[in-house]
């Protein structure tokens, strides 16, 4: 490599690797030494992430060549403003939610701590990955932990779940090696900047082959951010699994929406010639329709878990829709609304496991149940987490509907977006409402059976990780305008890529260069 060699950017993926290697042949056996190595390699995690991050800061674009191998024939990790922030918040998410689960739940399954590492390595690498195929590596090792952590505690209803959960992701990731084998036959290659060259220069007769390859990948992207119609394993997936595993899941569906992003806005931009913005037609109907079906299935969950699943779903779509514009306004909005959409959903997973535990047989049902009124800090946990997923002032969820609503109010479509969003946010509001009334306010018929509590072991931890995560949303609220600041100088140089390519590639290419003649 020319230069210094910066070796934290790869530390990320590494260290989780190494980590869960060694608790499956070191530690095995003591589930309270696994809980240390892994709390501390989590922190570990969180520190570098910042590290990396203020190493961008200034919009540098700083690629790791493994093996030194010139780009774009070896594996080339890129750490950039996108990239370092998706690290940090998966690994600010992975660890509250370690700490949630270190509490009591890895202790219902095997090799809990392990699979975690995992699927933390997977996800940190496909930020961090510059190459396609990597891309899909990763994607099946974060996957693979995946189902072993859906799975975690047993059960049938969790088995079925996960049958289902299984079945589409080896679906999705079938058609990510088809479309990464079309790609690759028409350009020669898999590295995204070299996508970012070629593509644009692609011989004629080769465009509907390319296209169908990118239409492929933005399919498999959009299965993996629940983007409907393919979002309808997302609510029987999150509801079955354990609410320390769908917590983590969140991130994943922001994979999801952030490998979109990359993808597009390297070889489908602007300058790809005729294969310029190749998902934008399909990729904002659908999210509208995301958001509709999202709010009403909030309206008809009969269970807390319903509810949240469906407000995901609800969520994703906002998120999609601002994606989908592709300019700097919507990728802005789109940036702050996944950190605060991330951290809020997953508090809200582990809140409801807080609720199933204090109600014993009446579970998260939307059903009165005796003794249950009236938790105090439980409900005022819940509260804060209602109104920031809801988009109520004065938290993160307003302000980024209000970059939502403003980055759409010049588009064409500008009367069916707000229509939607706002018809939507208060019918997401009132589920909410009725959700948070039936549990914390009515209590039920004093002849009832009495409620069986589950042991409150390691309760403080637990509300202490809650608590931690809708923290969160107050600090995104009180210091929004420079994580604002900080998402529209990302959105920027997510479309003026040239920097990007000849950080990766060695050499500079304007963006007039890559246009097709």
């Amino acid at each position: 490599m020319s230069g210094p060699v910066d070796h934290w950017i790869i530390a990320p993926v590494l260290l989780p690797a190494m980590v869960a290697a060694f608790l499956i042949l070191a530690l095995r056996h003591s589930l309270v030494a696994q809980r240390v190595v892994s709390m501390t390699a989590l922190a570990a995690v969180v520190l570098i992430a910042l590290r990396n991050l203020a190493e961008v800061g200034d919009g540098a674009v700083l690629p790791y060549r493994l093996g030194d191998w010139p780009a774009p024939f070896g594996i080339i990790m890129v750490l950039d403003r996108l990239s370092g922030t998706m690290v940090l918040l998966a690994s600010v998410l992975a660890l509250l939610v370690a700490a949630y689960a270190s509490s009591g739940w890895d202790m219902r399954g095997r090799h809990f701590h392990a699979l975690f590492q995992f699927q933390v390595m997977g996800i940190n690498g496909a930020f961090l990955t510059g190459d396609v195929f990597n891309l899909f590596v990763f994607f099946e090792v974060m996957l693979i932990a995946s189902y072993g952590l859906m799975l975690h505690g047993g059960g049938p209803h969790r088995l079925v779940a996960g049958f289902h959960y299984v079945a589409i992701n080896l679906v999705g990731s079938t058609l990510f090696l088809f479309a990464v084998g079309l790609i690759y036959a028409v350009t020669g290659t898999l590295n995204m900047a070299d996508l970012a060259v070629k593509v644009p220069l692609a011989d004629a007769g080769d465009t509907a082959l390319l296209a169908a390859g990118g239409v492929m990948l933005m399919l498999v992207f959009c299965i993996k951010a629940a983007l409907v119609p393919l979002h309808w394993w997302l609510p029987t997936a999150y509801a079955a699994a354990s609410p320390p595993a769908a917590a983590m899941f969140m991130i994943m569906t922001k994979v999801g929406a952030y490998a979109l992003i990359r993808v597009h806005t390297l070889a489908f931009a602007a300058g790809s010639g005729p294969l310029a913005g190749l998902a934008e037609p399909w990729i904002l109907p659908a999210a509208l329709a995301t958001i509709a079906l999202g709010a009403v299935g909030t309206l008809a969950s009969r269970s807390l878990a319903g509810l949240v699943c469906y407000a995901t779903v609800w969520s994703m779509g906002s998120l999609l829709m601002t994606i989908g514009l592709f300019d700097q306004q919507g990728l802005t909005a789109a940036i702050y609304y996944m950190l605060h959409g991330t951290l809020v959903g997953a508090a809200l997973f582990l809140l409801l496991d807080l609720v199933r535990e204090k109600r014993g047989l009446w579970q998260d049902g939307l059903k009165p149940s005796p003794g249950f009124a009236r938790q105090g800090w439980l409900a005022v946990l819940f509260f804060v987490g209602a109104i920031s997923l809801a988009g109520l002032p004065p938290l993160s969820g307003f302000v980024g509907k209000v970059l939502i609503l403003d980055a759409t109010r010049s588009a064409p479509w500008a009367a069916w977006a707000w229509s939607i969003l706002l018809a939507s946010s208060i019918v997401v509001i009132f589920a909410l409402a009725r959700a948070g009334s039936v549990l914390f306010w009515t209590s039920g018929s004093d002849d009832a059976p009495p409620v069986r509590v589950a042991p409150e072991s390691g309760v403080g931890l637990r509300f202490a990780a809650v608590a931690a995560l809708l923290g969160t949303t107050v600090f995104l609220s009180a210091f929004a305008g420079p994580v604002t600041r900080h998402a529209g100088a990302t959105a920027a140089a997510l479309l003026t890529p040239d920097v990007y390519v000849e950080a990766v590639l060695g050499q500079r290419t304007t963006a007039a260069a890559r246009v097709a003649p």
